[in-house]
């Protein structure tokens, strides 16, 4: 997996941060998922390394304007190009349906593909999986803000283990299409009859890897849960610390809550986003503020900024 910032700010944009957007890369499908589409996204992406062609399925955190008031035009460009043909699957909160088919009649536009909305609060109340698929799992969690918004999580399947080819040889077995087979830990009969058990020639199962896309909440357990053992956790950090009351009146979070979230739920590694646009260089406090107090609680933090890619790979055992 890949992951791509292409908005980090929260509320508005900045002269050097758009609004919230984030791109999952799957190289193997060569898909493209998207989390929130804040105004000005599709620009985004013509400005970094992406191929917006490759976007398959979209995911809303909430309904509020900063991650939503892109979708309308980043939806009718796709249509536009003809390059969506098998369609997009849209999740979200209740009301998303009734935004995008608004804003779609009234300005007249048609998108031309299908277009698949899956609401997701059922799912997150009842901890159901949202999505499963051949090799990815997502699950979704309310969060803790002042509409409903969801957290979502996207898990690779366990992978089987590495293949050994020397003692598949040492069988007699000879490369080819049935090393596949056994890869992938099936069975297979061979010309004089054996049975060879492909798990008996593969290592321990290896984990896949896990990304976790949490905003905008106050801090919750239920961030918490749906992040726990993440190799990487995408976190709000709308205010430093010392404005802790606002950020609990507006329920958002400090760098301190998002740093405790991923210290409590035993992640690999955590990134900041959606920061106020207070916090700039040449101001009294600044993004590398906000990493050291999240640092002080959680050593492996890093602060998201326009374009910043990350390669997500899965831990071997």
């Amino acid at each position: 997996m890949q992951v791509t910032f292409l908005g980090t700010s929260s509320g508005v944009p900045t002269r050097a941060r758009n609004v919230s957007a984030v791109a999952l890369r799957l190289p193997q499908r060569a898909e493209i998922w998207l989390f929130d589409c804040g105004e000005g996204t599709q620009h985004q992406f013509l400005r970094s390394a992406l191929r917006v062609s490759q976007l398959r399925r979209i995911f809303v955190t909430h309904m509020h304007g900063d991650h939503v008031f892109g979708l309308p035009g980043l939806l009718a460009s796709l249509g536009m190009a003809g390059s969506c043909s098998s369609g997009i699957d849209l999740y979200g909160p209740d009301p998303l349906p009734e935004y995008l088919e608004g804003a779609l009649r009234t300005s007249s536009t048609r998108i031309g593909y299908p277009l698949r909305t899956h609401p997701v609060g059922e799912a997150a109340l009842k901890g159901l999986v949202l999505l499963d698929d051949d090799d990815l799992l997502v699950r979704c969690a309310p969060l803790t803000h002042r509409i409903p918004a969801y957290a979502y999580r996207v898990e690779q399947k366990p992978r089987p283990g590495h293949f050994d080819v020397d003692k598949a040889r040492e069988l007699g077995i000879q490369p080819g299409p049935i090393y596949a087979e056994l890869k992938a830990g099936r069975s297979v009969t061979l010309a004089d009859g054996r049975i060879i058990r492909g798990e008996a020639l593969c290592g321990p199962v290896r984990p896949g890897c896990s990304v976790v896309y949490c905003t905008d909440t106050v801090f919750c357990e239920a961030a918490v849960e749906l992040a726990r053992g993440a190799d990487l956790l995408i976190h709000e950090s709308t205010f430093a610390h010392g404005e802790a009351a606002m950020a609990i009146q507006r329920q958002h979070s400090t760098s301190t809550m998002a740093a405790q979230t991923a210290a409590l739920a035993g992640v690999k590694q955590l990134v900041l986003t959606h920061l106020s646009p207070r916090y700039v260089q040449g101001n009294a406090f600044t993004p590398d503020d906000l990493l050291a107090e999240a640092r002080s609680i959680f050593a492996n933090t890093l602060v998201a900024r326009d374009f910043l890619s990350l390669d997500v790979s899965p831990s071997d055992p």
